[in-house]
Protein backbone atom coordinates (compact mmCIF):
# COMPACT_ATOMS: atom_id res chain seq x y z
CA UNK A 1 0.00 0.00 0.00
CA UNK A 2 2.60 2.72 0.76
CA UNK A 3 4.33 1.98 -2.52
CA UNK A 4 1.25 2.29 -4.13
CA UNK A 5 1.41 5.35 -2.56
CA UNK A 6 4.42 6.83 -3.38
CA UNK A 7 3.81 6.16 -6.93
CA UNK A 8 0.64 7.90 -7.04
CA UNK A 9 2.27 10.86 -5.59
CA UNK A 10 5.37 11.15 -8.08
CA UNK A 11 2.91 10.46 -10.56
CA UNK A 12 0.35 13.32 -9.39
CA UNK A 13 3.47 15.99 -8.26
CA UNK A 14 5.44 15.50 -11.59
CA UNK A 15 3.46 18.01 -13.47
CA UNK A 16 3.99 20.77 -10.68
CA UNK A 17 7.55 19.73 -10.67
CA UNK A 18 7.57 20.23 -14.53
CA UNK A 19 6.19 23.65 -14.27
CA UNK A 20 8.28 24.83 -11.61
CA UNK A 21 11.40 23.97 -14.06
CA UNK A 22 10.56 26.30 -16.74
CA UNK A 23 9.86 28.97 -14.60
CA UNK A 24 13.36 30.48 -14.80
CA UNK A 25 13.17 29.78 -18.64
CA UNK A 26 12.80 33.30 -20.42
CA UNK A 27 11.30 33.27 -23.94
CA UNK A 28 13.22 34.36 -26.53
CA UNK A 29 11.70 37.22 -28.23
CA UNK A 30 11.16 37.12 -32.09
CA UNK A 31 11.22 40.49 -34.32
CA UNK A 32 8.47 40.61 -36.99
CA UNK A 33 8.00 37.59 -39.07
CA UNK A 34 5.82 38.10 -42.78
CA UNK A 35 5.03 34.28 -42.14
CA UNK A 36 3.96 33.84 -38.60
CA UNK A 37 0.43 33.66 -38.14
CA UNK A 38 -1.34 36.88 -36.51
CA UNK A 39 -4.00 34.58 -34.62
CA UNK A 40 -2.88 30.78 -34.21
CA UNK A 41 -6.04 29.40 -33.28
CA UNK A 42 -8.11 30.74 -35.97
CA UNK A 43 -9.33 28.51 -38.42
CA UNK A 44 -7.33 30.37 -41.81
CA UNK A 45 -3.38 30.82 -41.47
CA UNK A 46 -3.46 34.70 -41.61
CA UNK A 47 0.15 36.04 -41.85
CA UNK A 48 0.97 40.12 -42.27
CA UNK A 49 1.48 39.52 -45.93
CA UNK A 50 -1.95 37.63 -46.79
CA UNK A 51 -4.19 40.36 -44.44
CA UNK A 52 -1.93 43.18 -46.57
CA UNK A 53 -2.29 41.49 -49.51
CA UNK A 54 -6.26 40.87 -48.86
CA UNK A 55 -6.92 44.53 -47.23
CA UNK A 56 -5.46 45.64 -50.53
CA UNK A 57 -7.45 43.65 -52.80
CA UNK A 58 -10.91 44.99 -50.56
CA UNK A 59 -9.65 48.63 -50.65
CA UNK A 60 -9.07 48.65 -54.49
CA UNK A 61 -12.62 46.83 -54.91
CA UNK A 62 -14.05 49.92 -52.56
CA UNK A 63 -12.23 52.59 -54.60
CA UNK A 64 -13.45 51.35 -57.14
CA UNK A 65 -16.90 51.38 -56.21
CA UNK A 66 -16.99 54.15 -54.68
CA UNK A 67 -15.91 55.96 -58.26
CA UNK A 68 -18.26 54.53 -60.00
CA UNK A 69 -21.15 55.43 -57.71
CA UNK A 70 -20.47 58.55 -57.41
CA UNK A 71 -17.89 60.21 -59.71
CA UNK A 72 -18.87 58.12 -62.64
CA UNK A 73 -22.17 56.90 -62.43
CA UNK A 74 -23.05 56.07 -66.21
CA UNK A 75 -19.49 54.04 -65.86
CA UNK A 76 -16.55 54.33 -68.11
CA UNK A 77 -16.87 51.52 -70.98
CA UNK A 78 -14.42 51.74 -73.06
CA UNK A 79 -13.05 49.28 -75.88
CA UNK A 80 -9.75 48.60 -75.94
CA UNK A 81 -6.85 47.26 -77.44
CA UNK A 82 -8.16 43.25 -77.02
CA UNK A 83 -11.85 44.04 -78.61
CA UNK A 84 -13.50 44.13 -75.04
CA UNK A 85 -16.00 46.57 -73.98
CA UNK A 86 -14.68 47.20 -70.65
CA UNK A 87 -15.82 49.17 -67.41
CA UNK A 88 -13.47 50.21 -64.31
CA UNK A 89 -14.30 46.86 -62.37
CA UNK A 90 -13.71 45.05 -65.34
CA UNK A 91 -10.24 46.57 -65.54
CA UNK A 92 -9.30 45.82 -61.76
CA UNK A 93 -10.45 42.17 -62.51
CA UNK A 94 -8.62 41.70 -65.35
CA UNK A 95 -5.68 43.09 -63.85
CA UNK A 96 -5.93 41.22 -60.74
CA UNK A 97 -6.44 37.99 -62.60
CA UNK A 98 -3.02 39.17 -64.63
CA UNK A 99 -1.42 40.05 -61.57
CA UNK A 100 -1.83 36.32 -60.45
CA UNK A 101 -0.60 34.22 -63.56
CA UNK A 102 2.57 36.55 -63.66
CA UNK A 103 3.46 35.74 -60.16
CA UNK A 104 2.55 31.90 -60.43
CA UNK A 105 4.55 32.08 -63.90
CA UNK A 106 7.41 33.67 -62.12
CA UNK A 107 7.17 31.32 -58.98
CA UNK A 108 7.16 28.06 -61.34
CA UNK A 109 9.77 29.10 -63.77
CA UNK A 110 12.73 31.58 -61.78
CA UNK A 111 11.74 30.94 -57.73
CA UNK A 112 12.24 33.38 -55.34
CA UNK A 113 12.96 37.28 -55.28
CA UNK A 114 9.47 38.74 -55.73
CA UNK A 115 10.69 41.92 -57.04
CA UNK A 116 10.41 41.51 -60.52
CA UNK A 117 6.69 40.18 -60.45
CA UNK A 118 5.96 42.68 -58.70
CA UNK A 119 7.49 45.62 -61.12
CA UNK A 120 5.73 43.20 -64.34
CA UNK A 121 2.20 42.77 -62.62
CA UNK A 122 2.58 47.16 -62.15
CA UNK A 123 3.06 47.88 -65.34
CA UNK A 124 0.86 45.10 -66.36
CA UNK A 125 -1.93 46.81 -63.96
CA UNK A 126 -0.99 50.57 -65.83
CA UNK A 127 -1.50 48.94 -69.20
CA UNK A 128 -5.07 47.24 -68.33
CA UNK A 129 -6.03 51.07 -67.13
CA UNK A 130 -4.58 52.14 -69.48
CA UNK A 131 -5.46 50.76 -72.75
CA UNK A 132 -7.99 47.53 -72.28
Amino acid sequence: MLRLLTILSVLLASPAVAQWSNVAKKEEETGFSWTDPLWPAFWMAWTPATFALFCGIFGAIAVIGLLEGFKYRDGIERKGILGLTTTLGDRLFITLLGTTYIFLAWLGIVGQPLWWPLGLSIVWGVFCFRKV
